[in-house]
């Protein structure tokens, strides 16, 4: 509980501090336009196709994890096994799909109040249900088989994991730039990433802190498994629309980079031609299918996300933007005044941070995946069976 609340507080505060260092970084160089532009500014255009790799990868991921989350929700909400889970996959996917479709986020805004509106009665009522179950159990509230610090047997890959997830829940950085490019006053990006950081602090911090003292330590992932049966139905039937409008969201950013390097200097880009919305509509089929086959062979969240978080959200939220203070934004020697000192040894730590994010997390997904199906916990990839999906 301690080290959990600790973590996702610490980690949202340096999350809001990187994402102001990545947007301070548009403002000193306007013609950045995606993540990779940033990189290219420090590493030339190694960096910048290195980065081009991890950020459509990294998009496609997430997508996959939405794929996956809506098979989960599919699942227990219609709660007939007789149907092919593979067929709840497909129709997430679909779903996903309709939603990317439209190339620039103004049609978005107000897709946004109901993607807000949806987690939060959904994790309320995920709250309100787990509680009243707990306080009706034998013994009550206090026979919850919770901790305020980790058992002393908890293994490494489990604790990492969880770790990773925190961080995942942080990934907002990746996708500022696509956002700040449409912004009519992109210096107003300060005010968004200090509302949404505190924001997210404030729902992860509480969620996650409630359910866990309402369920104990067989709290599963997505939390609303934790819910009764009837209740997790109704509370994933409400997080549908952030579960495919969020998801869409990756996908059109991917989308738009993709046809931004393809198309540099032709209109097709803006897709408002008929030739533009045939390859537009091409472009995201694919992109859905490939996050769909990755949600169905790794049909697990936990590993899925900390797969994300190690490989990529480790350097769009820590490492990279930690490096873009030193060679983009530092104005003198690290030693010039106190204020360079302080934010070189903040940076410095930063940069430490993502680096274990990386090779630890990595490590305990991969760890995390062999062990569950060395014990069978999980079924196989691309299967029928609705067992596969059950957190």
């Amino acid at each position: 509980m301690v080290a959990g609340v600790l973590v996702t507080v610490g980690i949202g505060f340096i999350a809001i501090y990187t994402s102001y260092v990545v947007g301070q970084v548009k403002i000193k160089h306007p013609h950045v336009q995606h993540y990779a532009d940033a990189v290219g500014l420090m590493w030339g255009k190694f960096g910048y196709e290195l980065t081009s790799v991890m950020f459509v990868l990294f998009l496609i991921l997430v997508t996959g994890s939405h794929v996956l989350t809506g098979t989960i929700a599919w699942i227990r909400i219609v709660e007939k096994s007789s149907i092919c889970a593979l067929a709840w996959g497909v129709l997430s996917a679909i779903l996903l799909y309709a939603l990317a479709l439209p190339p620039t986020f103004h049609e978005f805004a107000i897709l946004g109040y109901i993607d807000f509106a949806s987690i939060i009665v959904a994790i309320f009522i995920c709250i309100v249900a787990t509680g009243v179950e707990a306080s009706h159990a034998p013994g009550g509230l206090s026979a919850v088989p919770w901790s305020a610090w980790p058992p002393p047997d908890i293994s490494f890959a489990s604790a990492f994991l969880s770790t990773t997830n925190i961080v995942f829940a942080y990934a907002f950085a990746v996708c500022q730039y696509s956002f700040m490019a449409e912004m009519h006053t992109p210096r107003d990006y300060v005010k968004s990433i200090w509302a949404l950081g505190l924001l997210e602090i404030l729902i992860y911090t509480l969620t996650g802190a409630i359910i866990y003292a309402f369920v104990g330590n067989e709290v599963k992932s997505p939390a609303i498994l934790s819910a009764p049966t009837t209740t997790s139905r109704v509370a994933f039937g409400i997080a549908l629309p952030v579960i495919f409008i969020s998801g869409s969201i990756n996908t059109t950013v991917v989308g738009k980079y993709i046809m931004g390097r393809v198309f540099p200097r032709s209109e097709l880009r803006y897709v408002h031609t008929k030739k533009g919305w045939i390859i537009w509509l091409g472009l995201i089929a694919v992109l859905i299918l490939v996050a769909w086959v990755i949600a169905e062979a790794i049909p697990f969240f936990n590993a899925l996300l900390g797969l994300i978080s190690s490989l990529f959200t480790s350097g769009f939220t820590f490492y990279f933007p930690a490096l873009f203070w030193f060679t983009l934004i530092k104005e003198g020697k690290w030693n010039a005044s106190t204020k360079n000192i302080a934010l070189s040894i903040a940076n410095v730590i930063i940069l430490g941070i993502g680096l274990v994010v990386l090779v630890g997390g990595t490590y305990a997904s991969v760890e995390d995946i062999l062990e569950s199906y060395k014990t069978g916990s999980v079924g196989g990839s691309f299967a029928c069976s609705s067992s596969s999906y059950e957190g």
